[in-house]
C-alpha cells in the first residue's frame, strides 16, 4: 500500500550546498516515505543519470522514486511514478505511457481540479499549495484549511497537501484530511534533514492517532 506519509520533494538550490543525496538519504533515514525528483534545469541525459542514482539509493530503503513532469525520464529509469501538473501531459496519455502498476500523481490548484480527477484513477492527489509559500509564486489561491476539509469530502483519492508545511502546521493538515504532506526547503534546508524528517513524521503520526489517543 503507498505510503504518503512524509513526501520529500527534492530541490538541489533547498540544499544550500550540501551534497544532493547526503540530505536526501538523511531525510529517508528520518522517515521520509516517498521522495519525488523535481529537475527544471538539468539537461534530460543529467536527470536520466541524477535519476538513475537516485532510484538505486532509495530502492535499499523501498522508498518510491516518483518523476515529476517528465515521463520520458521516468520510462527510461524505470521509476515508481510520476507527478504531473495540470499544464503538463494529461493523465490519460501518462497512464498509457507507464501502464499499470506505476505511481501516478496529479497537482489539484482549485476546486474544479479535484472534481475532474474523480474520473481517473489517480494513485494520489497534491492539494496545492495548501497555504501560502514563497518557493512558489505561480499558483492559485493557498487552499487553507476549510479548501481542504472541502476537498476531503469531494476526493475519493488520497490526499497530499504541499505548501508552507512545517512540524507546527503538520498536525492540522492531517486533522483536516491530508492523508500526507510533501514538503521542500523544510527537510532540504533543515541544518539536520535527518531530524528534521523524524519530527515531522512524529507530527503525522500523532495527528493519525489523534482520534485513537482522545477516544481511550
Amino acid at each position: 500500500m503507498l505510503n504518503l506519509e512524509l513526501y520529500l520533494v527534492t530541490d538541489e538550490a533547498a540544499c544550500l550546498g550540501r551534497d544532493f543525496f547526503w540530505v536526501v538519504e538523511e531525510a529517508v533515514k528520518g522517515g521520509v516515505t516517498m521522495v519525488q525528483l523535481r529537475e527544471k534545469s538539468l539537461s534530460t541525459r543529467a536527470f536520466v543519470d541524477r535519476a538513475k542514482r537516485l532510484k538505486h539509493l532509495l530502492e535499499s530503503y523501498n522508498v518510491p522514486l516518483i518523476i515529476n513532469d517528465r515521463v520520458d525520464v521516468a520510462l527510461a529509469v524505470d521509476a515508481d511514478g510520476v507527478h504531473i501538473g495540470q499544464s503538463d501531459m494529461p493523465f490519460q496519455t501518462a497512464h498509457r505511457l507507464l501502464g499499470e502498476g506505476k505511481i501516478i500523481g496529479l497537482s489539484a490548484e482549485k476546486q474544479s481540479d479535484i472534481i475532474e480527477a474523480e474520473h481517473w484513477n489517480l494513485s494520489y492527489l497534491a492539494v496545492s499549495p495548501l497555504f501560502a509559500t514563497p518557493t512558489k509564486t505561480d499558483t492559485e489561491q493557498p487552499w487553507e484549511l476549510d479548501g481542504l476539509q472541502w476537498a476531503r469530502q469531494q476526493s475519493r483519492h488520497p490526499l497530499v497537501v504541499i505548501g508552507g508545511l512545517h512540524t507546527g502546521n503538520a498536525h492540522e493538515a492531517i486533522l483536516n484530511g491530508a492523508n500526507g504532506i510533501a514538503v521542500v526547503s523544510a527537510i532540504c534546508s533543515a541544518p539536520s534533514p535527518r531530524k528534521a524528517a523524524r519530527e515531522l513524521k512524529k507530527a503525522i503520526q500523532d495527528a493519525i492517532l489523534w482520534p485513537t489517543s482522545n477516544n481511550t
